[in-house]
Formats: C-alpha cells, structure tokens, sequence
C-alpha cells in the first residue's frame, strides 16, 4: 500500500510546509489571507478576460484597483508591521474589488470576438 519512501516524503513535505507556514504566521508584517485573496481575484479577472465576460476597459478598470491594494499592502508593510487597522482597511478594499469584478463580470458588456 504505502511505502517507506512514500511516507518519508510526505512527513518530509509536511514538515517544510508547517515551518513556512508558521514563519509566515509568526511574521507580523506577513498577510497571507490578503495575498491569497489578491492571488484569487486576479485568478478571476483572469478568468473573465478569457471567458470574453470582461472587455478590454473593464479589464484595464480592474487591474488598476489591484495594483491600488497592491502598493496599499506594501504601504502597511513598509514599518515591518500591519496593524489591526491596516489589515481591516486591505480587506475592506478587497471586498469592494471583489464587489467590483462580480459587477464586471455579470453585466451586458462583453469584449468584442
């Protein structure tokens, strides 16, 4: 069933795993939730781009509400830092994006074939 070698590699992949993790947690200027929230929004204006749901403006719109998050995330980290309200002000953004690329997504316009 499960070999020698396959679970030395797991434990061994576990192991790495759990220590960047907690590295990461430990971190007080780390924010992965507000990484892997950015990571999935631009994984869905990517998406929309490719489904013809979002057109070039939309698209370009977007984008550039990322890279506003972006340099806001930057901003928060630059004192080796982020507060409780930093991180309340990054998520507020996220959600009015997240808003944002729905609305985007779902409305009459689509790009041009």
């Amino acid at each position: 069933m499960f070999t020698f070698k396959t679970l030395a590699v797991a434990a061994t992949l576990a192991v790495a795993t759990a220590g960047a993790f907690a590295q990461a947690a430990s971190s007080p200027a780390a924010t992965p939730r507000v990484d892997q929230r950015q990571a999935n929004q631009e994984k869905r204006i990517d998406q929309g781009i490719a489904s013809g749901e979002l057109n070039k403006r939309e698209t370009r719109r977007l984008e550039k509400e990322q890279n506003v998050i972006n340099r806001a995330e930057n901003q928060a980290k630059a004192d080796g830092t982020v507060t409780k309200s930093e991180r309340r002000r990054l998520h507020k953004m996220q959600n009015h994006a997240s808003k944002d690329i729905r609305h985007q997504k779902h409305d009459a316009q689509t790009a041009k074939p």
